[in-house]
């Protein structure tokens, strides 16, 4: 049995809520920060600074400008200027991009510090020009899940103002030691509406599952909705806003992929094993556009591969990307080319699907094992 350190971020995301005398202090600092970040985005993506850079050419300046700005919001503000110009520049080396500098439109303001802020008495406490200013929540179950689980809060904390609402991101971290046997092997293949997921035992075939996630009939459902909502009306109109933002897309996909990944994540633990799953990114993704028809080409953009193993990663599994350039033609034990193919035994898992249901999707499971029908609870 091998053993891999592996450490897991995750984000929780607090809706607060904040006195009138709060927010003022709050939008105060929120114009400030913008100011100065579009300086430094600037700057940074001009000559590639660094943070020690930024702070040396930006620090005494800002220093006199804004004199009531606690100094921490300053460094904050570095961090997010270098994290949005190297964002900008790997976007414009692969074509996404066809401006000079980028653009600073939404803000999230940066403290990178725990000493100007802390969470105690079910609020998160601020520290800002007019003293301390508290931000209320509400009860939060993933937020004490984090807090009582052995996670560790993070020191830096990001929010942005909503009219009367303030967005709190708080960051946990955790160290997991992840054990597993490079023989047995949870092998994922991710197509448009299904996940198929090989199990290997001693490096021997022992079960093959294949879960219909239905995600690409998901995509083309939405595609056709929202030509209904937006023919011959534009986009800008208020009821047609209105009934784009119903629509939820998004969630739906990003709840099936999660249930998706955490019954990838049951077989790998049970077993011991690596989860190993094709190596498709945003290059790989643009490839396969480049010669396909608008449909396709949506349909290929909207394919949730790459989430997917996002989620995996996030897991306390070892998950690993390999190519595959070739996969479908040579045998992936001896890397000989496959002279003729013979029915797969994947395909019987098809028929007679039990329905298993998780929350409010079905998420449909066959099982084979020994060339028989297997069904999951």
């Amino acid at each position: 049995m091998e053993r891999q350190s592996k450490t897991l971020v995750k984000t929780v995301v607090l809706d607060c809520y904040a006195n009138k005398y709060s927010r003022r202090a709050l939008r105060e600092i929120e114009g400030a920060y913008r100011e100065m970040l579009v300086e430094m985005v600037e700057y940074a993506v001009k000559y590639r600074a660094s943070q020690e850079t930024l702070h040396k050419v930006f620090y005494e300046e800002f220093r006199v400008r804004y004199p009531w700005l606690p100094t921490r919001v300053i460094k904050g503000a570095y961090r997010d200027a270098t994290r949005r110009a190297k964002s900008f520049r790997e976007r414009k080396k692969r074509g996404k991009v066809y401006k000079d500098k980028p653009e600073v439109r939404r803000v999230a303001i940066t403290y990178s510090d725990s000493q100007d802020w802390r969470l105690e008495g079910g609020a998160v406490k601020l520290r800002t020009h007019r003293g301390w200013v508290e931000l209320h929540y509400r009860n939060h179950k993933q937020l004490y899940r984090y807090l009582y689980s052995g996670w560790r809060l993070a020191s830096e904390l990001r929010f942005k103002t909503l009219g009367r609402k303030v967005v709190a991101y708080l960051t946990f971290t955790r160290e997991f030691e992840v054990g597993y046997d490079p023989r047995n092997v949870v092998a994922v293949d991710v197509n448009e509406n299904n996940v198929t997921i090989a199990l290997f035992k001693g490096g021997v075939l022992s079960d093959v599952y294949r879960a219909e996630i239905g995600l690409g009939r998901i995509v083309i459902a939405y595609s056709e909705r929202r030509k209904r909502i937006t023919l011959g009306r534009s986009t800008k109109v208020r009821e047609v806003r209105k009934k784009l933002r119903k629509l939820r897309e998004k969630e739906r996909k990003l709840d099936v992929l999660r249930k998706t990944a955490k019954f990838i994540e049951k077989l790998a633990v049970e077993n011991g094993a690596v989860v190993v799953v094709g190596n498709i990114d945003e290059k790989a993704k643009e490839r396969m556009e480049e010669d396909a028809i608008s449909k396709l080409r949506h349909r290929i953009h909207q394919w949730s591969v790459k989430k997917l193993i996002e989620l995996l990663d996030e897991k306390p599994i070892h998950v690993v990307k390999v190519s595959e350039r070739g996969t479908s033609s040579r045998d992936p034990f001896t890397g000989r080319r496959v002279k003729r193919f013979e029915p797969l035994v994947i395909r019987s898992a098809v028929k007679g699907l039990k329905r298993v249901k998780v929350m409010k999707i079905v998420l449909r499971v066959a099982k084979v094992s020994g060339g028989l029908l297997k069904e999951t609870s």
